[in-house]
């Protein structure tokens, strides 16, 4: 069998997957959800129809208590702004948007990390917001320079690591990780073993910062990786 064929076969069995899927939800009584959503947590449990019935389930549960007014305002997550560590402009080579993480400017919250998940959705929603109809994915460029013990937040990387898997399922298309100090790769082996492997599968650790170009124009790499775009706030894009 070849290529074409296996990606034939692959489309095939995801219809029928989404339409038992669809049944499911049915008589849990959720109506009007788009394919492709559906198709997402599909395929983030491997076309397990029923896994990916409880992960959706479990989504509608979380947006509607955490996220009960449709939306994360700014006024709710002034304190992770202020730290002006997330930013969001251009997009990669296929139209994916963008969005550069200064880790060096994250610092675990005194009063625990309901605010900094709350900016996590604020920030990801924004970024998904941006994403072309058809595409569906994000680019993320974890940049690590100037990276210490202050900012290994280990109880705020778990959280950010399940609100992407659990309630933003196949909208990661890649993460660069750039800078990485040795530092890092102590909190690495902690956080790690709660990754999933699809999710491992995308991210990369870089070494020469001219990589990025093999997915990332010229014209839409920020300035600080030799590109011409300045970067742009999460809370301003």
């Amino acid at each position: 069998m070849n290529w074409q064929q296996k990606h034939q076969e692959k489309e095939k069995e995801e219809k029928q997957k989404l339409c038992l899927l669809r049944g499911n939800l049915k008589d849990l009584s959720f109506q009007d959800v788009d394919d492709s959503t559906l198709t997402r947590f599909l395929r983030a449990r491997d076309l397990n129809v029923e896994k990916a019935t409880e992960m959706y389930t479990k989504y509608t549960v979380w947006r509607s208590t955490f996220v009960p007014n449709g939306f994360i305002s700014a006024s709710q997550v002034q304190s992770q702004i202020a730290q002006n560590k997330m930013f969001i402009q251009g997009k990669d080579k296929h139209d994916r948007p963008i969005a550069v993480v200064l880790g060096s400017r994250h610092f675990a919250a005194k009063n625990g990390v309901e605010e900094f998940k709350r900016y996590l959705v604020f920030a990801l929603d924004k970024l998904c917001s941006r994403i072309p109809e058809g595409e569906g994915k994000f680019t993320i460029i974890g940049d690590l320079e100037g990276f210490s013990y202050r900012n290994s937040d280990v109880r705020g990387y778990l959280a950010a690591i399940s609100i992407l898997q659990d309630f933003y399922p196949e909208r990661l298309e890649r993460v660069y990780i750039v800078h990485a100090p040795y530092i890092f790769m102590t909190l690495w082996k902690i956080i790690c073993p709660f990754i999933d492997k699809n999710t491992k599968k995308k991210i990369v650790f870089v070494e020469n910062i001219k990589l990025l170009l093999e997915d990332i124009d010229e014209t839409q790499l920020p300035q600080i990786y030799g590109g011409e775009l300045k970067l742009v706030p999460a809370h301003n894009s």
